[in-house]
């Protein structure tokens, strides 16, 4: 199984998040990158390769384009008007306002593209968005001109990104690039399965109203768990898109067996959509030591589930979400493509 991976998203080395009232170094880090590359190197998996620029059409096409441009220029513009942390959002167009106007300054604008305030944006952190989306889109375009599995490891993670909201790290939503990257390709039915622990909010609200990418997440429930207001079981799509989201919260604190039974009835819908192309948001923080989650994932139980995803034998691409449990991320990371890749030979 081919890996892809651009030097380049280590350019974002944010020092500041907002977590549990103080202000902390955050948990995603270019260390997480750098572990998962050490473990892949050791495994006999296959290439490492870095991708090619495809510049901002695959942006575009699912991202709003103000968004985009926001997220160009908001670092050079946040120090221009003289702010001496990094940026974060402090201000939001929330209930009780009305958020019909996009403000001119930066701190409003902030508030206005931001998903959360735990998420600050530093020098780099466009670049190293660039370059994640470029790994998404060479992994699925190796898959899609080979038929073979892929693995692109990006960073920043991508599934909390919608079309014009950053959060929960993520800036650019590189599941949803590369899912619509394959259907200009021409692939007419692409389907996304999210097993990070956290709800892939971003990509089910880009796709929410079609019925062409069928997004599937198994996730903790939003009741308790970040991003609490997206990730429910009644949210199914709107319109066109009407039973093309499929959600399965599950509580904190599920055991292994009861997550691999969900997963069953999610391949199962899977299965039925026959996609022509699947890919997967990998998070690896449902691990039982991760910081920020709380499933209950032991090492042997990732290759577990790549043996199952590749029961589904559909070409499939791997991009990489979540998993915060540093010391355990390569070798969690690698079981899962273990996983797939012994049974595709099997």
């Amino acid at each position: 199984m081919l890996t892809f991976h651009s030097d380049k998203t280590s350019l974002r080395q944010a020092r500041t998040e907002l977590h549990d009232g103080a202000l902390v170094t955050p948990f995603e880090s270019p260390e997480r990158v750098a572990l998962i590359l050490a473990h892949l190197k050791q495994s006999p998996l296959g290439e490492v390769r870095a991708p090619h620029a495809y510049g901002l059409a695959p942006v575009l096409a699912v991202h709003d384009t103000g968004y985009v441009s926001f997220l160009e220029s908001c670092w050079q513009r946040w120090q221009a008007a003289g702010h001496a942390g990094e940026a974060m959002a402090n201000i939001w167009p929330a209930r009780t306002l009305p958020g019909k106007h996009i403000p001119e300054s930066v701190s409003g604008q902030l508030g206005y593209y931001a998903l959360a305030a735990e998420t600050s944006i530093t020098q780099g952190t466009f670049d190293a968005a660039m370059a994640s989306k470029d790994v998404a889109l060479a992994a699925v375009s190796h898959t899609l001109s080979s038929g073979e599995p892929s693995f692109g490891l990006c960073r920043p993670p991508g599934h909390h990104a919608a079309r014009d909201q950053f959060g929960g790290y993520c800036f650019f939503n590189n599941a949803a690039i590369a899912a619509q990257y394959a259907r200009d390709a021409g692939k007419t039915r692409v389907a996304i399965l999210d097993v990070d622990f956290h709800h892939g909010n971003g990509t089910q609200q880009i796709f929410y109203d079609r019925e062409d990418v069928l997004f599937v997440s198994i996730h903790g429930d939003p009741a308790v768990t970040f991003p609490y207001y997206a990730g429910y079981a009644d949210e199914t799509g709107d319109g066109p898109g009407e039973g093309f989201t499929v959600n399965y919260p599950l509580p904190p604190g599920t055991e292994v067996v009861t997550w691999l039974a969900t997963l069953d009835q999610a391949m199962a819908r899977l299965q039925a959509f026959a996609p022509e192309l699947l890919v997967v948001s990998l998070g690896v923080d449902i691990f039982e030591g991760d910081p920020i989650s709380a499933f209950t994932f032991k090492r042997e139980d990732f290759v577990t589930l790549g043996e199952r995803l590749a029961q589904l034998q559909r070409p499939t691409t791997f991009l990489m979400e979540g998993g915060y449990a540093v010391e355990d991320i390569g070798v969690n990371v690698v079981n899962v493509l273990r996983g797939f890749d012994s049974e595709n030979v099997g």
